[in-house]
């Protein structure tokens, strides 16, 4: 029996140890498992979540101040002139480092007679800023310190530093460097000022500045990074509303590579939102340097004959009268095979230096609102609506050659027809609708190269608008003609964007498309030049069609951008946006025609290709008469292509002429329409005459000894 005890006894203990070694095991594997989950949660805190949880604690007791960026330079095509630059100057910030907002002042001021902290220092600073502030300028005082410093925060976060002065004299930064810890968060900051060429040098083209703030507000695509700075992870892309933006032109189109990055200065705050403790600074990233196909030299230059033409015409009479109502001219030169813009005239002009704070004052804006729009691209007036016409005219005669290339590529004649005018041309029910050419002038037999250099406009009506009308009548809709007509002057660019790389492009006013006339009276005004209106531009793009038989090339006024280092990060190659495909004898045809007499070019020294062009047109109840002209040179290879518009000039041949001379001119001593640059061998020539009279002085001198 106690045998049997035993062996139960034993059986127990056995069955305890296993029990036991069973719970141990359980013990550690489970403190395994637990460990395990710790070491791979702490990996994970580590290396996957730690940044992130780093940067929100680190956004919870720190805010990014930007600084604002420095700008890239815009050149001409040299690279040697600045048409718009960022001169470096010094300027005093403030930041707040408590509250000084009124409510504050009221319970820590307990001394009414005493100056609240932060009124005494506006008043010391502006004590210093009129003992070393620059003599001319006007002096600040302590009241527009203390508006500047917005010490009830309603411009500005406490942490945001507030500008007090931009310019700082030597004298100026000297001092508050020296005495930095008697004005507690104050901070003297390098920053830039826009600049422009003082010889306002295409300033339209170049455009302006304004402030962030207020470009937002006119501009959708300030708004639209505006709605998305929230997004913006990048520091350096966030905007700041003084922060100088491009507001027109080049400035505009370019805004992004100009602007560069702006650095910020990290400040820790406290849970008050007020600054506290030593911040950190990344420098703002300059913007990448814009290089132009303006060539300031040929801009200058056609910028003072447009001025000087306008003077002539007040004063010279043309065809028995003045014409003291042209106040404004219009001017663009385009290379024929590259599309590059060498000039781009908006006259009167104005100096774009006003803009240069992002601001302007309200008398300097009354000057200026009529100039300073670019009316080469745009339809701007001058200044006295439904009185004069506005940059954008009718083609006149200079739709001709388009005219006979519709004629001849649609089949209404060929280049052999010819063609008997009397003078006059007839259309509408019982030819009630009479076309006459300028002057009353009868020209006899021609052929469409002769009607294209008399400037015929029966030949048109009766060749191109009335054929090409009764050519598409008996389709299903009776403007189908006028529907062809369209597709031709889109095709040349005429009703269309012409691509240059500038903001706020007019296309121009296709009339012929209204529904207030025939299908037939649409097409026979059209035909010589009465059915629409279009750009300096859109003109100088359609010559320099003509001049490559058929390439619509795009213009273009950047050639090349690089970085602040020099290195190339862009560059701007010829692209042709539409080519027609006519026959070589249309073009030949058209550019043989194309050779209206011009006094201007008497003793032009290359064969050119032009049309004249007396617009007229009604405005105020009143015939008005623009001067258009276009033309390339030379006629063969040609080179440069040139449109010129003077509103109430007169006729083109007297107003618009001599200015296009004068561009070519210019382009042929900078460039060379042959491709010899004019100046450059007039050096040389003139370096080899002083050598050539060197050897004869040295002859002369060794014969007298």
């Amino acid at each position: 029996m106690r045998k049997m005890d035993n062996e139960q006894g034993k059986d127990n203990e056995s069955s305890d140890r296993k029990r036991f070694s069973f719970r141990i095991n359980l013990f550690f594997f489970s403190s395994f498992i637990i460990f395990t989950v710790i070491i791979v949660r702490l990996a994970i805190l580590q290396f996957v979540e730690g940044p992130q949880l780093k940067q929100q604690e680190a956004s919870d007791v720190t805010k990014n101040v930007p600084l604002a960026p420095i700008r890239g330079t815009i050149y001409d095509a040299t690279g040697q002139n600045r048409l718009a630059y960022s001169i470096p100057v010094q300027s005093l910030y403030i930041t707040l480092s408590k509250n000084y907002s009124d409510s504050m002042e009221k319970l820590r001021s307990n001394d009414k007679k005493l100056l609240p902290e932060l009124e005494n220092m506006a008043q010391r600073l502006a004590n210093r800023f009129a003992q070393y502030g620059d003599k001319n300028e006007p002096k600040m005082t302590a009241e527009q310190i203390l508006d500047a410093m917005d010490r009830n925060y309603q411009r500005f976060n406490g942490f945001t530093p507030r500008l007090i002065k931009t310019n700082l004299s030597q004298e100026e930064v000297a001092y508050f460097m020296q005495h930095k810890s008697e004005f507690p968060g104050v901070d003297v900051v390098e920053e830039t000022v826009r600049h422009y060429d003082p010889d306002t040098v295409a300033v339209q083209t170049v455009g302006y500045i304004k402030s962030y703030k207020s470009a937002r507000e006119s501009l959708p695509k300030y708004r639209e990074i505006q709605e998305s700075m929230s997004e913006e992870k990048d520091p350096g892309l966030i905007y700041m509303d003084n922060e100088s933006v491009g507001f027109d032109g080049l400035e505009f189109q370019y805004q992004e590579l100009l602007r560069g990055k702006n650095g910020y200065k990290t400040v820790p705050i406290d849970p008050r939102n007020m600054p506290e403790g030593v911040d950190s600074i990344t420098p703002p990233q300059k913007g990448d340097n814009i290089y132009s196909t303006i060539n300031k030299e040929i801009q200058v230059k056609t910028e003072n004959a447009i001025m000087d033409q306008l003077r002539w015409l007040h004063t010279h009479a043309v065809s028995g009268s003045t014409h003291p109502y042209a106040k404004t001219g219009f001017a663009v030169a385009m290379e024929v095979d590259t599309g590059n813009v060498v000039a781009m005239a908006s006259m009167p002009d104005y100096d774009a230096n006003y803009w240069q704070t992002g601001t302007i004052s309200s008398e300097k804006y009354k000057e200026i609102e009529h100039v300073y729009q670019n009316g080469t691209i745009r339809n701007v007036g001058s200044g006295q609506p439904g009185q004069h016409p506005d940059s954008t005219v009718l083609l006149g005669s200079t739709v001709k050659p388009l005219s006979v290339l519709i004629g001849l590529e649609e089949g209404l004649f060929t280049t052999n027809t010819y063609y008997q005018d009397t003078g006059a041309a007839y259309f509408g029910r019982n030819n009630s609708s009479r076309v006459r050419n300028a002057s009353g002038h009868v020209y006899g037999i021609m052929d469409p190269a002769s009607a294209i250099r008399h400037s015929s406009n029966v030949f048109m009506v009766d060749m191109v608008g009335k054929r090409l009308y009764n050519k598409y009548i008996n389709n299903a809709s009776e403007d189908q003609g006028v529907n062809v007509w369209d597709r031709y002057m889109k095709e040349f660019g005429l009703g269309v964007s012409t691509g240059v790389d500038l903001p706020g492009e007019f296309r121009g006013w296709r009339e012929y498309t209204k529904k207030t006339e025939s299908a037939l009276s649409k097409l026979a005004y059209a035909s010589f030049g009465q059915q629409g209106k279009y750009t300096p531009m859109q003109l100088a793009q359609y010559a320099a069609m003509i001049a490559n038989k058929g390439k619509r090339m795009e213009p273009h006024l950047v050639s090349q951008i690089k970085d602040a280092n020099g290195n190339v990060v862009q560059t701007i190659k010829p692209k042709v946006l539409n080519e027609v495909n006519f026959p070589d004898a249309y073009w030949n045809e058209v550019i043989r025609g194309m050779s209206t007499d011009v006094s201007a070019f008497n003793g032009f020294p290359y064969d050119f290709a032009r049309k004249t062009g007396t617009s007229q047109q009604s405005v105020g109840g009143k015939l008005k008469d623009n001067g258009v002209f276009i033309a390339f040179a030379p006629r063969q290879n040609p080179k440069l292509a040139v449109a010129v518009v003077i509103p109430e000039g007169g006729f083109g041949a007297w107003s618009a002429g001599p200015v296009a001379r004068k561009i070519f001119d210019a382009y042929d001593e900078v460039y060379g329409l042959d491709g010899v640059p004019k100046k450059k061998l007039e050096i040389q020539l003139l370096m080899m005459e002083c050598k050539t009279v060197k050897v004869k002085m040295i002859r002369g001198l060794v014969r007298i000894e």
